[in-house]
């Protein structure tokens, strides 16, 4: 049996040469090295730049390729002048790609680190022995995520990004928006590292931002539901659970919530900045819910929202309700206000939607803590 011949390899970053079946006439396709990624991440194959039938001239396609001087129909010229012999091929290939790597290893040199190389650095900055604060393996594991969903960036030269570069790999991802913004926090945090340290000159991230959007979906609590969890009120996780249903922040918003029970608002609110520090009456159905759960923890919610999440999910199997998330409870709020005709603007302004292009309302528009709480007063229970 004919032993298969082995083709020298090529360097990370220089290209491939892809056999496509013995069946073809060219069976050899050509590519450039991979740029783009996928939403999982993953480098995706880039268009062929030829199709060959023999490995070394993909490979001279590949040389001249990186050398800026390859021209379609240029593999025919290279497929004339191959060396003979599969010993003179490989020497041939052996000096173009230790010329290659010795071209890369200075270009890297002179154009400084690249984003994955200034990460490491970051990271073990901000997690090492030698960080000023020990911090929770969970901001470890958000921070190694949030690098992965760079991968767009990882191996472009740092101090040569800019906004557009930055903004374009945050538009790219097909991802959840609390995904996408650990990604903006990750590359704010870096460039203030990298500027500090001298790695670049400038900041190019201040105006990075994530898509304005409410884009997680959600299936509210139906009026039965909601009567079978009044019924239940008692229940310290159902008393939380009505307490999201009828002042519609996020979750994570609960855990630094201020709560005045004098004149009975909440204000805070995270994620963009129509929803940062806004106020929302709190609603009369619920105030001996609040008083009780503050009386008791302190504040509204004392746990992790992942633990939160799981006793909810509990606590409405024993009910026999169909399974919500918490952010169900902000979709609920925004149905009992369309329901009993709370103003559209107010609405908005509760759940800290932005007014977009509506300048008047968005700017201009100011509402007393009297007139928002009349309105939120409309939600019969």
């Amino acid at each position: 049996m004919r032993k298969k011949r082995k083709y020298p390899v090529l360097p990370n970053g220089y290209g491939t040469i892809r056999f496509l079946g013995k069946n073809r006439r060219n069976c050899y396709a050509v590519h450039p090295p991979a740029e783009e990624v996928n939403e999982k991440g993953q480098y995706m194959r880039p268009k062929a730049i030829c199709y060959v039938d023999d490995w070394y001239v993909g490979f001279a396609v590949l040389n001249a390729y990186h050398a800026g001087t390859y021209t379609p129909g240029d593999e025919i010229k290279f497929k004339q002048v191959r060396p003979l012999g599969d010993h003179a091929v490989d020497d041939f290939c052996r000096r173009l790609l230790a010329d290659h790597t010795a071209q890369a290893f200075v270009k890297a040199e002179e154009k400084g680190k690249t984003f994955a190389e200034v990460y490491e650095l970051f990271y073990d900055w901000k997690y090492g022995s030698n960080a000023k604060k020990k911090l929770s393996d969970q901001s470890k594991r958000a921070t190694q995520a949030a690098f992965k969903n760079c991968a767009a960036l990882h191996n472009k030269v740092f101090e040569d990004l800019r906004h557009r570069d930055l903004q374009t790999c945050i538009d790219g991802c097909k991802l959840k928006s609390a995904s996408i913004e650990l990604m903006v926090s990750l590359i704010k945090q870096m460039y203030k590292y990298a500027v500090l340290y001298e790695i670049c000159d400038r900041d190019y991230s201040g105006s990075l931002s994530a898509p304005a959007q409410d884009d997680e979906h959600g299936v509210p609590f139906s009026d039965d539901e909601l009567s079978v969890l009044w019924k239940n009120q008692g229940d310290p996780v159902v008393e939380f659970i009505l307490i999201m249903c009828y002042s519609g922040y996020r979750i994570t918003a609960y855990k630094t919530l201020e709560v005045n029970t004098d004149e009975w608002y909440f204000r805070g609110g995270i994620k963009t900045a129509a929803g940062k520090d806004r106020i929302v009456p709190t609603h009369s159905a619920i105030q001996g819910l609040v008083k009780r759960r503050i009386s008791r923890y302190g504040c509204l919610l004392k746990e992790s929202t992942q633990a939160f999440r799981k006793s909810m999910y509990e606590a409405l199997s024993k009910l026999r309700i169909e399974m919500h998330t918490p952010h169900d409870c902000r979709h609920t709020f925004s149905r009992l206000c369309e329901k009993y005709g709370v103003n559209e603007n107010d609405r908005k302004r509760m759940m800290g939607h932005s007014f977009g292009a509506d300048i008047t309302n968005g700017i201009y528009g100011h509402r007393t803590l009297d007139e928002l709480r009349s309105e939120i007063e409309k939600i019969k229970v």
